[in-house]
């Protein structure tokens, strides 16, 4: 899995002087007792960047982002970790996120470093950036906070993936990650989605597919009920092809009764 927008920015900016002086007189327990908001919000334009602790199986080679290391009998030449992100400002707002794994940060002027920060901290900071940024920023905050070690994030993923307000990119980004970062734990909300008659269509068929990579077939039950329920044939031909993929015993036998079907 590569990490969609994985560059060194060659970008210049020049640091309004109150911002920098505030970054630069800010001491360890400040910067601890500080969010992560906190400390961004008093900057204007240039980089930001964070480190924080990667969840398990999560690891980067310095091209790709991995989230599985390897098996009983190989690993990969993979680091486990930190994350690193990279946020962009100009004029005080976030217009571009980059994300790595493992390696280290590039010599550069015109750059503030929080250091390493909590991960759960580091989360909910860019999840509450996708709530409110526009364009791709907003899309770019999801996946690394996916990857934060400790953080419960499909809470706010469902959220996301609700809220129509959001762009679309981010919204089927949202449903991706539930997926993987929720399980059982979302499926019902996944299915709210499916459901929901006045809902994007991309959407709900995005819903789809993230029940049919919930862990342990967990998602096979509800869309063997879409087939069987929705009213809509496109929604059904959608839920029948990811049960097809899955191999499920269950869904084996949904096909054998729908032909055998007079």
């Amino acid at each position: 899995m590569t990490s969609g927008n994985s560059r060194i920015l060659g970008r210049s900016y020049s640091w309004a002087s109150t911002g920098l002086a505030a970054a630069a007189l800010l001491t360890a327990a400040e910067a601890t007792a500080q969010s992560i908001a906190d400390r961004v919000s008093g900057l204007r334009d240039g980089q930001v960047r964070m480190s924080y602790t990667a969840r398990p199986g999560v690891c980067g080679n310095g091209r790709n982002i991995s989230t599985h290391r390897g098996t009983d009998d190989w690993e990969s030449w993979c680091e486990p970790g930190p994350v690193r992100v990279a946020l962009d400002l100009r004029r005080g707002e976030v217009v571009d996120i980059d994300t790595y794994v493992g390696g280290r940060w590039r010599e550069r002027d015109h750059v503030v470093d929080l250091g390493f920060v909590p991960a759960p901290q580091a989360a909910r900071y860019l999840l509450s950036l996708a709530q409110m940024l526009n364009g791709d920023a907003s899309e770019a905050a999801i996946f690394p906070a996916t990857l934060a070690d400790s953080a419960v994030v499909w809470p706010e993923l469902l959220q996301l993936a609700k809220d129509v307000s959001r762009p679309r990119g981010t919204r089927k980004s949202a449903v991706f990650w539930l997926s993987q970062a929720a399980g059982a734990a979302a499926s019902e909300g996944l299915e709210e989605i499916v459901y929901d008659e006045l809902g994007d269509r991309e959407m709900r068929k995005s819903a789809i597919f993230a029940l049919s990579q919930l862990d342990d077939d967990g998602g096979v039950p509800i869309l063997i009920r879409l087939v069987r329920t929705h009213p809509d044939p496109d929604i059904k031909r959608n839920a029948i092809f990811w049960l097809g993929q899955s191999g499920d015993s269950r869904a084996i036998a949904l096909f054998e009764e729908l032909l055998l079907k007079p």
